[in-house]
């Protein structure tokens, strides 16, 4: 517990924290964790140095104890190998049978959960990518449509101005003309 706790402040300052590493029965593949415990974090390093956490399975160590995992990544227990009475009464030739192909089925797993894990994240990404290009498309049409709101608002409307007049000046043809009786008649009419 208090090991932990250091190692997770040694984390946080960035220090070098040193971390317990076990191979499994095939002496390729190295599991790290804190410490080998209960409830700890548990990690497959790969070649180049990655880690990821350990998927769902039992695995074997090489110094023979069982590696359980239920929740990918957290220790459940670590079992001790069973008395070699108990491997008597089993029949010797499917536990041999049993061993052989435990081991290369577990790196299979590994590699085959690995690369899964590695392409799904891949394609995890790229169709984030492509919804982030559609969101970001949609944001400049946006722009582009307030920019051009903002310029029709800056536009003055047309508005009528009562002092700007015109007047229109009307001929009148024969205006020094003497005037009639009709000039009259027809001037009462019009008005």
């Amino acid at each position: 517990m208090k090991t932990s706790v250091i190692n997770q402040i040694k984390t946080l300052l960035g220090m070098e924290v040193k971390l317990e590493t076990m191979k499994l029965m095939d002496g390729i593949t190295i599991f790290e964790a804190d410490t080998f415990e209960t409830d700890k974090e548990v990690f497959i390093v790969t070649e180049d140095e990655q880690k990821i956490p350990v998927p769902i399975g039992e695995y074997e160590l090489e110094d023979g104890r069982i590696l359980v995992v239920e929740v990918e990544g957290i220790i459940l227990e670590i079992k001790e190998v069973a008395t070699e009475e108990e491997v008597v009464e089993e029949t010797p030739e499917v536990e041999e049978e049993v061993e052989a192909q435990a081991t290369p089925t577990a790196k299979k797993t590994i590699e085959s959960v690995v690369k899964e894990t590695f392409f799904a994240e891949i394609e995890k990404l790229t169709q984030e990518n492509i919804e982030l290009k559609a969101q970001i498309e949609l944001l400049s049409k946006v722009e582009e449509v307030a920019t051009e709101a903002t310029e029709l608002t800056e536009v003055k409307p047309i508005a009528f101005n009562p002092e700007n007049t015109n007047e229109v000046e009307h001929f009148q043809y024969a205006s020094k003309r003497p005037r009639s009786i009709m000039d009259s008649i027809i001037e009462k009419i019009n008005n």
